[in-house]
C-alpha cells in the first residue's frame, strides 16, 4: 500500500463495541494520571507508528513533539573514536574560518562565509567518517550535494588530507588573480574540475537536483546500464534555503518513486541571511509537517545527549510542553546570551522545569547542546535513514549558526555577513578549538593567523585517511571516465539533409524525424534519454510512447485507456523517456543528472530535453547556467520556437525572445 493511501482520510465508522472503547479510554486516562502526560503521549505516538506499520489507514499526526525522533534507548553504538574525530573536526573548524579570515587581508578582501560550516561541521563529518562512499567503493560512489555556503569545510578537510595546500587555501575566491586558479566560493566543477561534482548555488537548486539525481540512479539501473542499488544521494540544505520554491517543489516525485536512496539533511540553525527564519514560529515543526505530508520519512535531531537525563525526568510533560511552546526567535536569543539567561528565561517559565535544573550550574545549563552538534545523535539518524525502505528521508537537525566561533558570532543576526575575527576572537576561538597555536603567532599578523596541520604521521590524520580508504576514497572528487561507443552513421542524418521538398514542415517535425533515426543507431540510440515536460503530443513525439516507453519505477499497473491504439501511452521500469509532467524545473534537473552521468557514473547518457520554447528557457535560466557549471553534455531543444509556428494560440505562445536570450552566451 502506498503512503498516499496510508495517510488518506478515513471517515469515522460506527462504534461496534462502545463498552470496549470505553475501557480503552479509561486505560489511557489511568496511564496519564499514574505516569504523567509525557508517558501517555509517548504511548500514543508509539501506537500511531505501529498502526502505520500495520497499514490500518490511521493518518499519522503530521507534527510530533519538539524532541528527537530517535529515543536514547534506540540509538546504536557509535562505531568510531569520538575523541579523535572531535579533535580533527576542531582543526577543520579552525582552518575553514581562518581561510575566510585570511581572504580579508589588505588588498584582497574578497568575502566568504564563516558561520554556515561552523554550524554544520558535525553533520558533514559524521557522513565523511562513516557513510559517504567514494568512487573506489565496490558499490559505487554516493552523490553528496554540499550546501554552497559550507564550501570552506570541505576545503579545510582536503587540506588535512593533503589534497589541497596552504597556498591553495590562500587563493580562496581568487580564481582569476592566482596562478593556476584559486578556490571558488561555492561548489563549482567547471572552476575546480577534479574536486567538485555538484554545484548547489543558487540556493534551492541543490535540493531539486538531488531528487532528480536519485531518480536518475534508479532510471540507470532500470535501463540496465549500472547497478546503483547501493549508491545513496545526500543533500545538505539550510532551513532558510527551503523557502526557495525549487527546494520543496519536487518532494512528491521522490515520495511517489519511493526514492529511499535519497536523504535530505537540513541544517536548521534558525537563521537566514537577515534574521530568524521563523522568529514567531518553529521552522523544524513546519518542515516536519510539510515533508511528512509529502510522503517523506522524517527524523528530527533537536537535542544533544546532555538533555537526555532531563527528558527522562519529565514524567509530567512540563519540559516537552515548554519546548513545544517556545518560538524560534527565543531559541536563537538563548544561544546569544548565557546559562543564567537560559535558566531564567527558558526553564524559569514553569516552576516544574525551574526545579528540574535547580541543582545544575549556569555553566552546565549553557552546556546543554543542540542535536546537530552531537555525533551520536547524528549517527543514529543517518543510520536510520540509510536503512529505511520505501520512502526518502529528511533529517532535520537543530544547530547554532556560528557554533564555536564565540559570543560575537553565535546566534547573531549579522553572523552571515561577518567575514573576519578580531584578535581577541581569534584567541577565544583557538582556545575553544584547542588548537596548538601561540598568542605570539596570532599577534604577529592578525590578518594572517596560521593554518594548523599536525603532520601526516599524526594519529588523527592517519585515522582520517583510514576512514576514507574504507569508504572507497576521498570526497568530494570528480572523475571523468572515457567510454568508447559508436557514433551514428551518416544514415541517421539522411532525412534532414534530404529536406522536405515542396512540402513545408516545421523545424520541430524535422528534428523529431531525425531523433527517430538516431534512436535506431546501434550502440548510440540506447544511450539517448528523452526528457519531455508533458508536451510530447504537441511536438509529434507521442510516436515514441509505445516503443521507447515512459520510465516509471512501478511499471504500468493500470489499464490504459488507449491500449488498443497504435500510439498508446506505455510506462515501464526500463522506459527510455523521462516524462516529468508540466515541470520545466524538474526537466532541467533530470537533464543535468543525465548529462553528467559520464562523470558521476562513468556511463555516458545523451539527454535530449525537448521543451516548449516559450516556457522552457527563461523560466529555468539559472538552472541552465548551473548545468553549464556542472559540464553537462546533452541537447536542449526549444521546440515550436520563433514567432510564426503557433500564432494561432496568441502572442503569448509566439516566442521570439528565447532564441535571443540563448544566443547571449
Amino acid at each position: 500500500m502506498s503512503h498516499n493511501n496510508q495517510d488518506a482520510y478515513v471517515p469515522p465508522s460506527p462504534d461496534r463495541d462502545p463498552q470496549e472503547t470505553a475501557e480503552w479510554l479509561e486505560s489511557l486516562d489511568a496511564l496519564a494520571k499514574s505516569h504523567g502526560r509525557g508517558r501517555a503521549r509517548e504511548i500514543m505516538q508509539s501506537l500511531l507508528r505501529r498502526s502505520h506499520d500495520l497499514q490500518l489507514n490511521v493518518p499519522l499526526i503530521p507534527t510530533t513533539d519538539y524532541i528527537n525522533t530517535i529515543s536514547p534507548e534506540d540509538e546504536p553504538e557509535f562505531p568510531g573514536d569520538e575523541q579523535i574525530e572531535r579533535t580533527y573536526r576542531a582543526w577543520m573548524r579552525w582552518n575553514s574560518a581562518i581561510m575566510v579570515h585570511r581572504a580579508q587581508r589588505p588588498g584582497i578582501a574578497v568575502g566568504g562565509h564563516i558561520s554556515s560550516f561552523a554550524s554544520s561541521a558535525s553533520l558533514y563529518e559524521v557522513g565523511f567518517n562513516h557513510f559517504f562512499k567514494g568512487h573506489d567503493h565496490p558499490a559505487g560512489a554516493d552523490q553528496v550535494f554540499i550546501q554552497g555556503h559550507a564550501s570552506p569545510g570541505p576545503y579545510a578537510r582536503a587540506y588535512l588530507e593533503d589534497r589541497l595546500s596552504a597556498e591553495k587555501l590562500d587563493a580562496f575566491r581568487q580564481e582569476k588573480s592566482q596562478a593556476g586558479g584559486g578556490l571558488p566560493s561555492y561548489p563549482h566543477p567547471r572552476l575546480l574540475p577534479e574536486f567538485w561534482e555538484f554545484p548547489t548555488v543558487s540556493m534551492g537548486l541543490g535540493p531539486i537536483n538531488a531528487i532528480y539525481q536519485a531518480q536518475f540512479n534508479r532510471y540507470l539501473q532500470g535501463r540496465g546500464f549500472k547497478d546503483t542499488s547501493e549508491q545513496h544521494v545526500w543533500a545538505f540544505l539550510g532551513d532558510g534555503e527551503l523557502d526557495e520554491v525549487e527546494s520543496r517543489g519536487a518532494l512528491q516525485l521522490a515520495a511517489n518513486d519511493g526514492l529511499d536512496n535519497l536523504t535530505f539533511v537540513v541544517n536548521a540553525n534558525l537563521q537566514r541571511l537577515d534574521g530568524p527564519v521563523r522568529g514567531n514560529g518553529k521552522i523544524i515543526q513546519e518542515l516536519e509537517s510539510f515533508f511528512r505530508g509529502a510522503g517523506w520519512n522524517v527524523i528530527k535531531v533537536i537535542w544533544g545527549r546532555e538533555w537526555d537525563p532531563l527528558l527522562q525526568q519529565d514524567t509530567d510533560g512540563a519540559l516537552v510542553d515548554l519546548m513545544n511552546q517556545t518560538p524560534d526567535g527565543d531559541y536563537q536569543t538563548f544561544k546569544a546570551e548565557s546559562g543564567a539567561f537560559v535558566r531564567e528565561n527558558f526553564f524559569g517559565r514553569d516552576p516544574r522545569t525551574a526545579n528540574m535544573v535547580g541543582s545544575m550550574t549556569d555553566d552546565q545549563i549553557w552546556g546543554l547542546k543542540r542535536g546537530g552538534h552531537d555525533y551520536k545523535k547524528i549517527y543514529a539518524a543517518y543510520k536510520a535513514a540509510t536503512e529505511h525502505k520505501g520512502q526518502p528521508t529528511v533529517i532535520i537537525t537543530k544547530t547554532v549558526k556560528g557554533y564555536g566561533l564565540g559570543k560575537s558570532f553565535e546566534g547573531r543576526n549579522a553572523t552571515h555577513q561577518m567575514k573576519k575575527l578580531t584578535l581577541q576572537n581569534l584567541k577565544d576561538f583557538r582556545d575553544e578549538m584547542r588548537v596548538p597555536i601561540t598568542d605570539a603567532q596570532l599577534e604577529s599578523d592578525p590578518y594572517q593567523p596560521p593554518y594548523y596541520h599536525p603532520g601526516r604521521d599524526a594519529p588523527e590524520i592517519q585515522y582520517m585517511h583510514e576512514r576514507r580508504k574504507e569508504l572507497g576514497g576521498y570526497l568530494p572528487e570528480r572523475r571523468s571516465k572515457y567510454v568508447n561507443f559508436e557514433l551514428p552513421t551518416d544514415k541517421a542524418y539522411a532525412s534532414p539533409r534530404k529536406g522536405s521538398g515542396s512540402q513545408e514542415i516545421a523545424t520541430t517535425m524535422s528534428f523529431v524525424r531525425m531523433l527517430k533515426d538516431l534512436l535506431k543507431s546501434e550502440g548510440f540510440g540506447e544511450r539517448i534519454s528523452m526528457i519531455i515536460p508533458d508536451e510530447a503530443r504537441t511536438f509529434g513525439m507521442d510516436a515514441f510512447f509505445p516503443t521507447a516507453k515512459i520510465y516509471n519505477p512501478n511499471g504500468q499497473n493500470y489499464l490504459s485507456v488507449d491500449r488498443e491504439q497504435l500510439l498508446s501511452y506505455k510506462e515501464a521500469t526500463n522506459g527510455q523517456i523521462l516524462h516529468t509532467g508540466i515541470n520545466e524545473a524538474g526537466s532541467l534537473a533530470a537533464f543535468t543528472a543525465a548529462g553528467s552521468s559520464y562523470s558521476t557514473h562513468g556511463e555516458p547518457i545523451i539527454p535530449f530535453y525537448v521543451f516548449y520554447s516559450m516556457f522552457g528557457f527563461q523560466r529555468t535560466a539559472d538552472a541552465i547556467w548551473l548545468a553549464g557549471d556542472q559540464m553537462v553534455r546533452g541537447f536542449m531543444i526549444g521546440a515550436t520556437a520563433g514567432r510564426t509556428t503557433l500564432t494561432g494560440e496568441g502572442l503569448q505562445h509566439a516566442d521570439g525572445h528565447s532564441p535571443v536570450l540563448a544566443s547571449t552566451n
